[in-house]
C-alpha cells in the first residue's frame, strides 16, 4: 500500500524532492522514519483540510501506532482561513501562541500543507520559532510545487508589499505529490503554469518548445482523475500523468539547481524573479482578485517588452512567449477584460506600479531591476538587470507620443515583419496541405496568432518552432478538420481575415454526429463588420451557416456538412477576402468548384491574385476565364478538386501596408529610407504605393524586384496628388491621407482637378470598403486630421484632404486610434513633424507591427516617450477639469414637422436668448423662398447654398441663439461634418416626434418644396444621419404614449428643464446636493411607469429626483425571455413620459446582476447603448457601476456635458469590510470616474453602520473629495439610510416593491432623523395684522406633517414690529417666517441682508434663517409674492403664446411692485398701469425705470391689447357697475382685442371678484386666477427656501381649499 515510485531532485547537496503520485501514505512514513520528534504539527486550510485532512490523519495515527519507541509522538493539527491575507504578522502570532499553548519544543516538525500562502507562512514560523526548527513543505497546488516550496524562501505580507518580512528556511524535505493536482480548479492549474513557463524561458528552450506544443495533453493529464491511485507506481502510471510529472520536475530541477548555486539570491537566483518585478506590483494592486500566476504572466509580456526595447529579445520571443502563456488561459495585458473591469484596475496607473517596484528585493538602492530575456531559454545577463523609469515607463504606458525631428539612423535599411495577408494565407495553404512545411518570416501578432489558434481548435494541423523560433513547422493534416468540443467557441478577436477565411474552412470539417455545429465569434467590433455576401453564398451552396446574433455578422453557427461545390456565386464589392475564402477552401469540395464573382466592381483584385498565386506554389493551379472576343478576365474562375502539397520550405513577403509607415515618415522628414523583402515583384498591391503616391508627391522613388527605397523632399515640400484611385491598396489610404495632410506645392502637371477647393487638393477614391475594416477609416481619418486643423471632405468612395502648412498644424492632438492599427502608425508619421502628439491605444499596432515604436526609436531613430493617458477625472468631473462651454448657442435639427420652430422659440423665451431660423436667413440672402430656390435651381443647389448659410450661422452667432435648421440639413457629408464638429464643443438637439403625427403635419405644411416621395421613405434615410450629427435629443411626444394630450405648462416646464440643463445656463442638477443639505431620490420600481404618472407628486413627496430603475422596465411588446433589456426606442418613451409629470432630476441606473439589479453583466454594448441615450435625453445623473469597461466609460464620461456621473459600486455579499484597503479603492476608483461616489454593502451587524459613517467622514476629508452616497443594505443597514447625507434612495408605500432591501421612506428617515437629534424641531410664523383668517398656517402646517417634518407653523400677530417679533426671529428654533401687510419694509431694518428680488420690490414678505461657514445664523430677506403671481401665469398661458407682449396691471399699491417684476421676469415688453389716483401711479412708473410701463386713463385704450392682467386693488374696491361710485370700474373692454390670456386677481375673497367673474362671462379664452391659487404658489416657493424640499402641492392644495371654503 505504502510502496511508491519516486522521482528525485536534488537541491543544496540533499535529494530532499520527493515527487510522484498519491504519496500521503509515502510522506509520513518517511518523515516518521527520517525526522523523529516529539511532536508533529500539520498545518493547512479549511479548503485543503476538507479534501486531505482526515487521510493524512489516519496515515499518522497508523504511523505512529507502528513506532517501536517507547515515547509516542504526538501528531496535532491546526487549520487556518485560506487567501492571502493569512500570511500576515497577526496570524504568524496566532500560530506561534498556539505552538507555545501546546508546549512545543525545538525538536517539534512543522508540516506545511497547502499552496503559497500555508508554505510561506509556516516556513516563516519555522525559521523563528524557539529560533529555528524543521518543517516540510507539502504543496498541493502547481504554483507551490514547482515556485514557492523550492529554495527556501518565507515570507509574510505587510501593507507596504508581498515577502517583504522573512528568512531563508530550507524545509527538510519537499513532497511533490501530483496527485493532488486533481482536486485543483483549472485556474489554479493555470495559475502554476505560469512558473512552469517561466523557468522554461529563462533556461530551456527545448522544454519551452514541449510546453508550447503539448499545452492540450498536460491540461488533459489533470481533468482525468486517476481511480485505485494509479500512477503511484512506474507500472500504473499513464503517459498523461508521466507527461505532468516531467513537467514538474524539469521546472523543480532548474530552481534547485539555480537555488544550489545561489541560495540568498545574490546573483543567479535573480533569473527566477523574471516577470516579477512588474508582476508584484500589479499583484499588490490586484491581489486577492488575481492570482499571483496571472500577475506573473502579465509581468513576464511586459518585461519581455522591456527587453525588446532595449534591442536585447526579437518579437519572436515576444511572440511565442505570449502565444504559450495564451494556451495554459492567463492573461497577457492588462487590458484583459477580467482584470480591466475590476474596479482596483483603475489604480494600476504607471506612476502607482513604478512607485511599488522601488520596494523590490533586487534593486539596488533607487535603480530598478529586470530579468531581461536575450531567446527564449537564455538570459542577457546571468542577473537581473538594470532597466532606467524612462524603458518601463514606455512600457506599461498606455499611449505614446513621438518626439519630432530627423531620423538619427538615415538613411535607414530595414525589414517591416512577415506580411498578415500572406503569412494568414501560408497558415491555412499549409495547415490544408499535405507534408510538413517550413513558413519563414511569419507575422508573429494577434492575428496570425488567431488564425493558428483556430486551426488548432479544428485539429487541422500541428505547429512547432525551429531556428529560435524564427521558423514554423506546419505539419499538414491533408484538410481533415474535426468540430471543436462541445460547447468550444472559436473566438477570433477582431481578426477580419480569419473570420472570412475561416467561415469556409468550417463548412469543410467532418463529423459523425448530426448534431454538432462550430461556432466561430469575435470581439465587438468584429461583431459589427460584415459578412453576410459570404454566408449568403455559402447557403446557396448548400452549407448550413446559422447567425446567432445579428444577421450579417458573428457570432455563426456551422454545420459540417462539408462544401457540396460547383457553381458558386458571390458578391465581392464589400470584400475581397470572401472571395480568397471560396477561392483557399474550393479544392476541397465535393465537387470542383465555378465560382462567379457578381454585383458590382470587385474590390481589392491585388489580393484575390495573391490568393491564386499562392494556392499555385501549393500545388492547385487556379484558372481565370477571358472573355472569348475581347479577351479581357472575366470574375469567373475555375478551381479543381485536389489536395495542396506542401512546400519543404515558404518564405513570406515583408508586409507592404506596413513598410508605407517608414516610407512616409523618409517623405515628411526629407531622408532616406530603404525596405527589404518588398518591390516591384511582390504579391501584394501596396508595394505599389512607393512608385503611385510617394513619387508624384515629390519623392525620389527606387524600386527593385525585392526592394524599395524612397528619399523625401526637403521638408515642407511634398506635392498634393490631386487625385488618386487607390482601390488597389486600399489598407495604405491612411498613409497618403497624413501625407496629404502637410502637402503644399501644387500637384504635378496633369494630375490637377478643375473643380478642387483648393490647390492643395488631394482626392483619394476607391476605398469604400475601408468603412467596414477594424473601424470606418474614412470617418476615422476625417475626425483625426481636424485635430490638427486640417480640412477634409467625405466622398461616397473616398475622402478629400486639403494639404496645409505643417508649421500652422495644431500641437498637442491626441489621436483616438479606434483599436485600428493602421489609424496609430499612420498617424505616428504625422507625429514625426508635429509636437506633443499623442498616439493613444499604442497597443493596437500588435495586431501587424507589434514591435512597431520599438522599431521607430531603435531602426528609424525617432525618441519614443511613454504617456498617461489623463485620468477621467480630469475630463470627468467638475473638481477636476474644464467643464463644458457654458451658453454656447443651441442648434436644432430635425424632420421638418417635428416641432423645430415651436419648441426653439419657446426654448428662446425661456433662455431669454434670440431664435435664428435658417430658413429665415436663406430667404434673407437669396431674396427668394425656400421652394422657389429648389423650383429655379434644383434639389443639389439647395443643398449647397443650405450647407453654406449653416457655416455662416454658426460663425455669426457662436452664443445665445437658438438655431434651428431645415429638416434636410443633413442629407449631405459636408452639412453632416459641419454640425458633428459643432457638436464638439456646443449642443446639436435632434428634435424627436411621433411620425404619424410629422406625416399629418406635412399634409397640410405648403411653404416648402414637396418631398417627391414617401415621408416615411425620407424619414428612414435621415434618421441614422439626425443621430448622427446630434448629441442631445428632445422627444416632442404629444401624449400618445399616454393617451392624453401634454398640456402647454407641461411643454414649456419641459424646454425650461432640457435646454436650461444642456446649455448649462440653468443645470438641473439638485440645489441640496450643492448645498451640502441632505438629499434623497426615489427609487421607481415600475415595469411601466406610464400608470403611476397621475400619481408622481405624491410618490415623490420629500425626493430631490427619481432614480428609473431601468433594468426593471418591462416594455409590453418585448420578448419575455429578456426582460431586463429594453428597448432604447421604450426607455426614450419612458423618460419623456415622466419629464411631462415632473421636472424633478432624473437618476438613470441598469444595475446589473452581479451588483442587485437585473440588468446581464455581460451586456455591455446594451447598457452603454442605454447610457448614451439618457446622456442625448438630458438626464441629470446617469448611475455607472465602476466594473464597467475603462473605455466605454471614457467616453461617455467625456460626452456628458452639464450631466453628471453617479460612479457606484454594490456589493451584495456582505464580505465588504468599510474599514478595509479594499473600501478605499472602490471609493478612489468611483472618484476618479464620477461627479459622485456610491458605494453599497451590506450590514451584518449594528456596529457596520458606524464604521461606514466613519468611512464616509474620513473619505469627505481627503484631497479631491466627492459627495458619497454610502449605505448598507439589509434590515440591519437601516441605520446607514438614516445617516446617509448624500441622494439617499427612498421609496413609498404606494410603490410595487422596494429597490433594494431596508429602502425607508422620506417620512420615516424625517421622524428617525429627530428622534437620535438629527433633525430639531422648528418655529415657523406669519408676522402682520390683521392675520386671523390666514391660510398660511394650514398651508405649511399640512406641508410639514406630510413630510414627516417636525416643525410648526404659528401665528405672531402684534400691532408693530416689536420685542415680541425680534425674540421669535433671535430664538435657537427659529426656521423663518411669513410677512404680511403692515409690516413688509418695516421688517426690513432688523434683517442682516436682501436679496435682489426684495429690493427691486422694496418689500419682504420672507425671512429666511442662513447658517454661515462659521456657525453664525444671519436673516436674509425674500419676497416671493412676484413668483407667486408669474408661477400661476405661466402655468396657464395659452400654448400659442411664448412671451406675452403686454400686460395690464390695476392698482399702485405695494402688491402692484410685486405684479410689474413678474410681469418684467416674463418678458414682457409693455406694462399699462391702471389706477384711480395718478400720483401713485406715477410713483411706481419712476421705481422701475428699466420697464416700459404707461399710464392709461381708460381701459382699452391701448395700442397693443394685454394678453395678461393682473389686479391689486380690494375686490370691494372695484366695480363693474359703470354709475357706481367710490370704486374703481372695470369693464370687458379688458379682455376685448384678446382672444386668449391669463386674469389675476391678487384679492384673497370672494373667491370669485368682479374682474374673475366679469372674465367668466365675457372672456371665454381667458384662464382665471384667484388670490388664493398666488397664496399657495408664493407660499410653495417659501416652504422651499425654509426646508430645501418641494413642497407636496396637491396634499396642500387639497386641505387649503376645504379650508377656505369651511371659512
Amino acid at each position: 500500500m505504502t510502496s511508491a515510485d519516486i522521482r528525485k531532485v536534488s537541491i543544496l547537496g540533499r535529494d530532499s524532492i520527493h515527487c510522484g503520485f498519491h504519496l500521503i501514505p509515502y510522506i509520513v512514513r518517511t518523515v516518521l522514519d527520517t525526522l523523529p520528534s516529539s511532536t508533529y504539527v500539520l498545518f493547512t486550510d479549511t479548503n485543503v483540510g476538507n479534501l486531505h485532512l482526515p487521510l493524512f490523519e489516519s496515515e499518522f495515527d497508523a504511523g505512529i501506532d507502528a513506532l517501536k519507541s517507547q515515547i509516542r509522538p504526538r501528531f496535532i493539527t491546526y487549520v487556518i482561513p485560506p487567501g492571502e491575507t493569512s500570511k500576515s504578522r497577526q496570524c504568524k502570532a496566532e500560530i506561534e501562541d498556539f505552538l507555545l499553548l501546546n508546549k512545543c519544543t525545538r525538536d517539534t516538525v512543522l508540516l506545511a500543507v497547502g499552496g503559497g500562502v500555508i508554505g510561506d507562512l509556516i516556513g516563516f514560523v519555522a525559521a523563528t520559532f524557539m529560533r529555528g526548527v524543521r518543517f516540510v513543505q507539502i504543496p498541493t497546488t502547481l504554483l507551490a510545487m514547482v515556485d514557492s516550496s523550492v529554495g527556501g524562501k518565507t515570507a509574510i505580507d505587510t501593507p507596504h508589499g508581498k515577502n517583504l518580512i522573512g528568512a531563508f528556511w530550507q524545509p527538510e524535505c519537499i513532497f511533490i505529490d501530483a496527485a493532488f493536482l486533481e482536486t485543483l480548479p483549472a485556474r489554479e492549474f493555470s495559475n502554476g503554469m505560469a512558473e512552469v513557463i517561466k523557468t522554461a524561458a529563462i533556461w530551456n528552450e527545448v522544454e519551452f518548445s514541449a510546453l508550447e506544443s503539448r499545452f492540450s495533453e498536460i491540461f488533459a493529464a489533470i481533468q482525468t482523475p486517476s481511480k485505485d491511485y494509479s500512477g503511484r507506481t512506474q507500472g500504473t502510471r499513464s503517459s498523461a500523468q508521466e507527461l505532468l510529472l516531467s513537467v514538474i520536475v524539469g521546472s523543480i530541477s532548474v530552481k534547485a539547481h539555480i537555488v544550489t548555486i545561489d541560495e540568498r539570491e545574490t546573483g543567479l537566483r535573480n533569473l527566477v524573479n523574471f516577470g516579477h518585478t512588474i508582476g508584484h506590483a500589479i499583484e499588490a494592486v490586484l491581489t486577492p482578485t488575481i492570482l499571483h500566476g496571472e500577475c506573473v504572466s502579465i509581468g513576464m509580456i511586459l518585461e519581455a517588452e522591456v527587453a525588446r526595447s532595449l534591442g536585447a529579445l526579437s518579437q519572436v520571443g515576444v511572440g511565442r512567449l505570449t502565444r504559450c502563456l495564451k494556451a495554459y488561459n492567463l492573461p497577457v495585458s492588462l487590458s484583459d477584460p477580467k482584470i480591466a473591469n475590476l474596479p482596483a484596475a483603475r489604480s494600476l496607473t504607471v506612476g502607482r506600479l513604478l512607485d511599488i517596484m522601488k520596494v523590490d528585493k533586487k534593486n539596488s538602492g533607487p535603480q530598478k531591476k529586470i530579468v531581461i530575456l536575450s531567446r527564449i531559454g537564455a538570459t542577457y545577463e546571468q542577473k537581473a538587470t538594470v532597466v532606467a523609469d524612462t524603458v518601463i515607463s514606455r512600457t506599461l504606458s498606455e499611449a505614446v507620443k513621438v518626439i519630432p525631428g530627423i531620423p538619427s539612423k538615415s538613411p535607414i535599411h530595414m525589414a517591416t515583419p512577415g506580411s498578415k495577408s500572406i503569412s494568414n494565407r501560408a497558415l491555412l495553404l499549409a495547415a490544408l496541405g499535405k507534408g510538413t512545411c517550413r513558413l519563414k518570416n511569419l507575422l508573429h501578432s494577434d492575428d496570425t496568432q488567431v488564425m493558428m489558434n483556430a486551426l488548432m481548435e479544428l485539429k487541422g494541423a500541428k505547429f512547432s518552432w525551429e531556428d529560435g523560433g524564427e521558423t514554423l513547422v506546419v505539419k499538414g493534416g491533408s484538410g481533415t478538420l474535426s468540430v471543436p468540443a462541445k460547447g468550444k467557441e472559436i473566438y477570433l478577436g477582431n481578426a477580419g481575415t480569419a473570420a472570412r477565411f475561416l467561415t469556409t474552412v468550417c463548412t469543410l470539417v467532418q463529423s459523425s454526429q448530426t448534431d454538432e455545429r462550430t461556432v466561430i465569434t469575435g470581439n465587438a467590433r468584429m461583431k459589427q463588420r460584415p459578412i453576410g455576401p459570404l454566408v449568403d453564398a455559402l447557403r446557396e451552396n448548400g452549407s448550413s451557416v446559422n447567425y446567432l446574433e445579428s444577421q450579417g455578422c458573428l457570432p455563426l453557427s456551422i454545420a459540417p456538412a462539408g462544401l457540396r461545390g460547383s457553381t458558386i456565386k458571390l458578391a465581392a464589392s464589400v470584400s475581397s477576402q470572401y472571395v480568397s475564402s471560396i477561392l483557399l477552401c474550393a479544392p476541397y469540395a465535393q465537387e470542383a468548384v465555378t465560382l462567379e464573382l457578381v454585383g458590382g466592381q470587385v474590390i481589392s483584385q491585388p489580393y484575390i491574385d495573391m490568393t491564386i498565386a499562392m494556392m499555385k506554389t501549393f500545388g492547385i493551379t487556379v484558372i481565370r476565364q477571358t472573355d472569348p472576343e475581347t479577351q479581357k478576365p472575366l470574375d469567373v474562375y475555375m478551381i479543381p478538386k485536389g489536395h495542396y502539397v506542401n512546400p519543404t520550405d515558404y518564405h513570406i513577403e515583408s508586409d507592404a501596408s506596413s513598410a508605407t509607415y517608414p516610407l512616409a515618415i523618409a517623405a515628411i522628414t526629407g531622408t532616406e529610407v530603404t525596405i527589404a523583402n518588398i518591390g516591384s515583384g511582390s504579391l501584394q498591391g501596396d508595394a505599389r504605393f512607393a512608385k503611385e503616391v510617394l513619387e508624384p508627391m515629390g519623392c525620389e522613388v527606387i524600386q527593385t524586384e525585392t526592394e524599395t527605397t524612397v528619399r523625401g523632399p526637403p521638408i515642407g515640400t511634398l506635392k498634393a496628388l490631386g487625385r488618386v484611385d487607390m482601390e488597389p491598396m486600399t489598407d495604405a489610404f491612411l498613409t497618403a491621407s497624413v501625407l496629404a495632410a502637410v502637402a503644399v506645392s501644387p500637384p504635378l502637371a496633369g494630375r490637377e482637378l478643375s473643380d478642387a477647393k483648393h490647390i492643395t487638393t488631394t482626392r483619394i477614391v476607391g476605398i469604400a470598403n475601408q468603412r467596414v475594416k477594424e473601424c470606418n477609416r474614412i470617418q476615422a481619418m476625417i475626425d483625426q486630421l481636424a485635430k490638427f486643423g486640417i480640412e477634409t471632405r467625405e466622398l461616397e468612395d473616398g475622402l478629400e484632404v486639403y494639404g496645409k502648412d505643417m508649421r500652422e498644424l495644431k500641437e498637442g492632438a491626441s489621436v483616438h486610434c479606434y483599436d485600428d492599427h493602421r489609424v496609430a502608425m499612420a498617424f505616428s508619421v504625422l507625429g514625426a513633424v508635429v509636437k506633443e502628439t499623442v498616439l493613444e491605444e499604442k497597443r493596437c499596432v500588435e495586431k501587424t507591427w507589434p514591435n512597431w515604436w520599438d522599431d521607430l526609436e531603435n531602426k528609424i531613430g525617432l525618441r519614443i516617450e511613454g504617456v498617461e493617458l489623463a485620468e477621467v477625472s480630469v475630463v470627468a468631473s467638475p473638481s477636476g477639469g474644464e467643464a463644458p462651454e457654458a451658453l454656447v448657442s443651441v442648434v436644432i435639427i430635425g424632420m421638418r414637422g417635428s416641432g423645430k420652430t415651436f419648441i426653439g422659440e419657446l426654448a428662446a423665451s425661456v433662455l431669454e436668448w434670440s431664435f435664428v431660423d435658417a430658413d429665415v436667413a436663406f430667404e434673407a440672402k437669396h431674396k427668394i423662398g425656400v421652394r422657389e430656390f429648389v423650383h429655379q435651381h434644383d434639389w443639389p443647389a439647395f443643398r449647397a447654398a443650405e450647407t453654406e448659410i449653416l457655416g455662416e450661422l454658426l460663425a455669426t452667432y457662436p452664443v445665445g441663439h437658438i438655431i434651428s435648421l431645415g429638416g434636410g440639413i443633413v442629407e449631405t457629408p459636408a452639412a453632416r461634418e459641419l454640425l458633428k464638429t459643432y457638436a464638439m464643443k456646443g449642443p446639436v438637439v435632434h428634435i424627436v416626434r411621433e411620425i404619424d403625427e410629422v406625416v399629418k403635419y406635412l399634409g397640410e405644411e405648403t411653404a416648402r418644396p414637396a418631398y417627391g416621395e414617401l415621408v416615411i421613405d425620407v424619414f428612414r434615410r435621415r434618421e441614422p444621419w439626425f443621430k448622427e450629427c446630434c448629441n442631445y435629443e428632445f422627444v416632442n411626444y404629444t401624449g400618445v404614449l399616454t393617451g392624453s394630450v401634454t398640456s402647454p405648462d407641461s411643454v414649456r416646464r419641459e424646454v425650461t428643464r432640457f435646454f436650461g440643463h444642456i446649455s448649462g445656463k440653468q443645470p438641473n442638477l439638485v440645489p441640496n446636493l450643492a448645498n451640502g443639505q441632505r438629499s434623497y431620490f426615489l427609487s421607481l420600481t415600475y415595469p411601466d411607469i406610464t400608470p403611476a404618472l397621475p400619481y408622481m407628486e405624491e410618490l415623490t413627496t420629500g425626493a430631490d429626483a427619481i432614480e428609473l430603475r431601468v433594468d426593471l422596465l418591462r416594455s409590453p411588446h418585448a420578448d419575455n425571455s429578456t426582460p431586463s433589456l429594453p428597448p432604447v426606442a421604450y426607455v426614450s418613451e419612458q423618460i419623456a413620459a415622466l419629464r411631462h409629470s415632473t421636472s424633478l432630476p432624473i437618476v438613470f441606473t441598469a444595475r446589473t446582476v452581479s451588483q442587485g439589479g437585473n440588468f446581464p453583466n455581460n451586456a455591455v454594448n446594451e447598457a452603454f447603448e442605454l447610457f448614451h441615450c439618457a446622456q442625448r435625453l438630458g438626464v441629470e445623473y446617469i448611475d455607472l457601476e465602476i466594473s464597467w469597461p475603462k473605455k466605454q466609460v471614457e467616453n461617455l464620461v467625456t460626452r456628458k456635458g452639464f450631466s453628471q456621473i453617479i460612479a457606484s459600486w454594490h456589493d451584495w455579499s456582505g464580505s465588504l469590510q468599510w474599514t478595509s484597503k479594499q473600501a478605499e479603492d472602490l471609493y478612489r476608483s468611483a472618484r476618479d470616474i464620477g461627479d459622485i461616489v456610491k458605494i453599497v454593502g451590506k450590514a451584518n451587524r449594528l456596529e457596520d453602520n458606524m464604521a461606514l459613517y466613519e468611512f464616509v467622514s474620513r473619505m469627505s476629508a481627503s484631497p479631491n473629495a466627492k459627495p458619497i452616497i454610502a449605505i448598507n443594505m439589509g434590515l440591519e443597514g437601516q441605520m446607514s439610510r438614516i445617516l446617509n447625507k448624500t441622494l439617499s434612495p427612498i421609496t413609498h408605500p404606494l410603490l410595487p416593491s422596494k429597490a433594494a432591501p431596508g429602502q425607508l421612506s422620506f417620512t420615516q428617515i424625517q421622524t428617525a432623523l429627530h428622534l437620535i437629534g438629527q433633525l430639531p424641531a422648528k418655529n415657523f410664523y406669519l408676522f402682520g395684522t390683521p392675520i386671523a383668517q390666514s391660510m398660511s398656517p394650514t398651508l405649511h402646517n399640512t406641508a410639514f406633517q406630510t413630510l414627516g417634518l417636525p416643525h410648526k407653523y404659528a401665528l405672531l400677530e402684534t400691532t408693530a414690529v416689536g420685542d415680541e417679533i425680534k425674540a421669535a426671529i433671535s430664538s435657537p428654533n427659529f426656521g423663518g417666517a411669513s410677512v404680511t401687510i403692515p409690516f413688509k419694509l418695516d421688517i426690513i431694518p432688523l434683517l442682516d441682508s436682501l436679496s435682489p428680488h426684495a429690493k427691486a420690490i422694496g418689500a419682504v414678505n420672507t425671512i429666511i434663517p442662513q447658517k454661515m461657514l462659521d456657525g453664525t445664523v444671519v436673516l436674509y430677506g425674500d419676497n416671493t409674492d412676484w413668483l407667486g403671481i408669474r408661477n400661476c401665469i405661466l402655468s396657464r398661458l395659452p400654448s400659442s403664446t411664448r412671451n406675452p407682449t403686454a400686460g395690464l396691471v390695476i392698482g399702485a399699491g405695494g402688491t402692484s411692485r410685486a405684479a410689474i417684476y413678474a410681469l418684467k421676469s416674463l418678458g414682457v415688453r409693455i406694462v399699462y398701469l391702471y389706477n384711480r389716483t395718478r400720483a401713485s401711479a406715477e410713483a411706481l412708473v419712476s421705481a422701475f425705470p428699466d420697464v416700459d410701463i404707461r399710464i392709461v386713463e381708460e381701459l382699452g385704450s391701448w395700442t397693443i391689447a394685454p394678453s395678461v392682467v393682473v389686479s391689486t386693488v380690494p375686490a370691494s374696491a372695484t366695480t363693474t357697475e359703470a354709475s357706481a361710485t367710490g370704486a374703481l370700474h372695470i369693464s370687458e373692454a379688458i379682455f376685448a382685442k384678446q382672444s386668449e390670456g391669463v386674469v389675476v386677481d391678487m384679492a384673497y375673497r370672494p373667491a370669485v371678484t368682479p374682474l374673475l367673474g366679469l372674465a367668466d362671462a365675457t372672456a371665454k379664452g381667458w384662464k382665471t386666477v384667484r388670490g388664493l391659487d398666488v397664496l399657495l404658489e408664493q407660499g410653495y416657493v417659501q416652504f422651499n427656501l425654509w426646508t430645501g424640499r418641494q413642497c407636496p402641492r396637491r396634499a396642500v392644495a387639497e386641505v387649503v381649499e376645504k379650508a377656505y371654503a369651511k371659512n
